[in-house]
């Protein structure tokens, strides 16, 4: 024990000492603690409490540590005797225990995180208490949350304490969609890779959250789609924490916020806390910003110079220098009419940007299209081959793809390395193919309204008439979910699930006859 390297610590650490009183008191309380859980209770980053550790030298039990009982009157005067700044809905979390206990075995069954992502788990206390938040602080009958990536389950919160509110959940990890699917807690789910794009169907919202990479490209875009998806009177809240040792840090993420001229109504400090992240105390502040008539402006500008590279790791990382799958040279081209995505800058062919390529269908016909997907955008792969009707695609990756088993109505698929080809395959026989086919052929429409048009059809051919309100109730008892998205919006399993909702509609249909 160094009584005086303590109080060099917290001499060094002057204000901020709070914290580091606030974890020698802990020590001190007669508990065993691990290091994981010391970061954690503190909101301080892990080198700042193993230096603590360092001078208090504690009693130590394989990974716990504690203050010897008959050391702890040493460092009385030295511990913070008030407890931390209070939490604005603590008081509720007793009245919510069945709810907290279902969180905590939904968080423990959820698929497992992915660091290319940068995926870290919120607490299951953490996610109940955004939801109290939410409803502490608005009106949330009726309302409309959006969140924008959710491998925190805050939408199953919201809906086990809040189930009036329409949540819908935008997120570019097909497990995450299914999870919360087969939950069946009435949340809407839409894939998107938000580096691309946000759904159409995703808009309008009066409440946004948000818990990006830390960075300050990807916080910048994730609030920037979560604008996008607002109400022009919506709110934001982000989950955003940095370590007290890298001011700096936070600063180019604020100023990545300054940027979209949002309004800050409020920073609850520490709010979040997770298993994890320990670099940053294992904990984040929670911002509510509001949108000003000069954001708006400002987000078109920021998504205009969109960056794909908005991770703290992996192939798609801020400081990855991969290069696109296009550059493998013009022979990759195969002759096409078309390019989609970075090409190189002699191929005579038109052009068009991957996102631009989501967003509406190409104007002109095209047979060939080559399409260079960069790593870390593979989950765009069903999309892009959606996107089209084009009878031959070649995508470029960067590795072996998986191939989907929702496109094999559509396409041939092929794979060489990090080329596919896919084949347009001619149309099946069979009513129920011709409804499938129209509606994977139109990657834009409205899923719904062309499984509405293709019920109509079948029914003509077979003599008989279905109104479009007949043809709506179909669909709606086989697929309530399938009301306003498109194909391309849609989580891979629901597509998946397609050939055998679309053949109990059909079957329906031709009861009804």
């Amino acid at each position: 024990m160094d009584r005086d390297g303590v109080e060099r610590l917290l001499d060094e650490a002057g204000v901020d000492g709070r914290r580091l009183r606030h974890a020698l008191t802990l020590l001190c309380d007669g508990q065993w603690w691990t290091l994981s859980d010391l970061v954690r209770e503190t909101a301080t980053s892990r080198r700042t409490i193993e230096a603590l550790l360092r001078e208090v030298s504690p009693e130590r039990s394989v990974d716990r540590f504690r203050v010897p009982l008959a050391h702890t009157p040493d460092f009385q005067d030295l511990l913070a005797m008030a407890p931390p700044p209070e939490d604005p809905v603590a008081h509720l979390l007793p009245h919510y225990a069945p709810v907290l206990e279902r969180l905590r075995r939904l968080i423990d069954e959820a698929p497992r995180a992915r660091h290319a992502l940068d995926h870290v788990a919120a607490t299951p206390e953490t996610v109940l208490r955004r939801a109290l938040l939410l409803g502490a602080r608005f009106w949330l009958r009726g309302a409309k949350l959006l969140c924008v990536g959710d491998h925190d389950l805050t939408s199953l919160a919201v809906k086990l304490v809040h189930p009036e509110t329409d949540v819908t959940v935008v997120d570019v990890d097909e497990r995450i969609l299914a999870y919360l699917d087969a939950q069946e807690l009435g949340v809407q789910t839409r894939w998107a890779d938000l580096r691309l794009s946000l759904p159409p169907s995703a808009r309008g919202h009066d409440l946004a959250i948000t818990d990006p990479p830390y960075t300050p490209e990807g916080v910048g875009l994730f609030v920037a789609r979560a604008v996008e998806g607002l109400k022009d009177d919506g709110r934001v809240l982000l989950a955003y924490g940095a370590s007290e040792r890298t001011p700096m840090l936070a600063l180019k993420v604020q100023d990545s916020l300054s940027a979209l001229n949002l309004a800050y109504e409020a920073i609850y400090p520490d709010f979040n806390r997770y298993f994890g992240a320990e670099a940053i105390g294992s904990a984040a502040d929670l911002y509510i910003l509001r949108p000003t008539t000069k954001t708006r402006p400002a987000v078109t500008a920021r998504l205009d110079r969109l960056t794909t590279a908005i991770y703290t790791q992996g192939p798609q990382s801020i400081e990855s220098t991969g290069s696109p799958a296009a550059d493998d040279g013009p022979g990759a081209a195969f002759e096409a009419d078309l390019l989609v995505g970075d090409w190189p800058k002699e191929l005579p062919q038109p052009r068009v940007k991957l996102s631009t390529w989501l967003a509406k269908p190409y104007a002109a016909a095209v047979e060939r299209v080559a399409i260079a997907l960069p790593a870390g955008l593979e989950a765009a792969l069903p999309r892009v081959l959606l996107a089209t009707r084009a009878a031959r695609v070649r995508v470029l990756l960067s590795a072996p793809p998986s191939l989907p088993d929702a496109l094999r109505p559509v396409y041939e698929l092929t794979s060489d390395g990090g080329v596919l080809d896919a084949v347009r395959l001619p149309q099946s026989i069979g009513d129920e193919a011709a409804v499938l086919r129209r509606i994977l052929d139109n990657g834009h429409g409205k899923l719904a309204n062309t499984w509405r048009e293709g019920l109509i059809a079948v029914a003509r051919s077979q003599g008989s008439t279905l109104t479009k309100n007949d043809a709506r109730s179909l669909i709606r008892q086989a697929a309530p979910w399938a009301e306003g998205v498109t194909p391309l919006e849609t989580p891979l399993h629901r597509l998946a699930d397609l050939p055998t909702t679309v053949s109990a509609t059909v079957t329906a249909l031709s009861k009804t006859a």
